[in-house]
């Protein structure tokens, strides 16, 4: 006996506190708020790794994109990925656009950035290679015209997608967003369910919705051919918030991983998993 309970009595209790509540959230924070060490740089011209120009940095709490260093853009198109791949889960990213386009960037480049899921390994893509072989989570802002400019719109730079039950190859497909003009903070949110389905929510509003994605399509160069198995499945890589020219910031990048264990007697159970992992059970 122990205090009064037996061994077996205070295994059960313990086991109880444990599974307590398997219905709260548990989102990982993926930035910090305070340094990069989690995240990977990779600029088109450079090894991953080379954060060239100081072009990701963080300055008052804030993950900020700029390109003081950098004269002419030419056409170096950066990333930084966070450190480990993901299947299933819900993204959710804080973000605003700021200041000036960068000197001789594209126009179609102006107030747009993104986030890149089911992104291959940076350590895989050459120095010259322009994008990740991913799916896009476009982010664009208004040009204060008046014309409708929908962020949250998917782009797919070397893969295909079906969209509204038909494989459609278009490049970029408009989201139903609203427009975003000035420098105002939007929150956009992706479930990712490996390759069946993704949708896209702006400030809790679901704006699109895809499914089936596999590698294909074009609006990619520079990569690999191996990593590019055209019509085969995506379900799975990376996260990269991108570096297209127009400085940006993000004051959150978080995560709720839906893989994990499913079996409600381990004590890491959660009941919001969708996608099993046996092995991470604690039993």
């Amino acid at each position: 006996m122990i205090s009064g309970y037996s061994a077996a009595g205070v295994i059960l209790l313990l086991s109880s506190v444990c599974q307590a509540q398997p219905d709260v959230e548990d989102w990982i924070e993926l930035y910090n708020g305070q340094d990069l060490d989690d995240w990977v740089v990779k600029i088109r011209g450079y090894p991953a790794g080379e954060n060239f120009s100081n072009t990701f940095y963080v300055e008052n709490g804030l993950m900020s994109v700029g390109y003081e260093g950098y004269g002419d853009y030419d056409e170096r198109f950066g990333h930084v990925f966070y450190k480990h791949p993901f299947s299933h889960y819900r993204l959710l990213v804080e973000y605003r656009f700021t200041g000036d386009q960068a000197a001789n960037a594209p126009g179609w480049a102006t107030r747009n950035s993104g986030v890149m899921i089911h992104a291959q390994d940076p350590a895989t893509m050459p120095d010259d290679q322009d994008f990740p072989i991913s799916l896009e989570v476009q982010f664009l802002g208004g040009l204060g015209d008046g014309k409708a400019r929908p962020t949250a719109n998917l782009c797919s730079p070397g893969t295909n997608v079906e969209y509204q039950g038909k494989l459609d190859t278009t490049h970029c497909i408009e989201s139903s967003s609203p427009t975003f003009d000035g420098d105002q903070w939007v929150t956009v949110e992706a479930l990712v369910l490996g390759s069946e389905r993704v949708v896209h929510y702006v400030n809790g509003e679901a704006v699109i919705e895809y499914a089936n994605t596999t590698y294909g399509g074009g609006v990619v160069s520079g990569h690999r051919a191996e990593m590019k198995p055209d019509g085969e499945p995506i379900s799975s890589g990376y996260i990269a918030l991108q570096s297209e020219s127009h400085p940006i910031q993000f004051r959150r990048v978080a995560l709720l991983n839906l893989s994990g264990c499913m079996q409600p007697a381990a004590s890491n159970f959660k009941s919001y998993y969708v996608e099993p992992d046996p092995e991470s059970c604690d039993l």
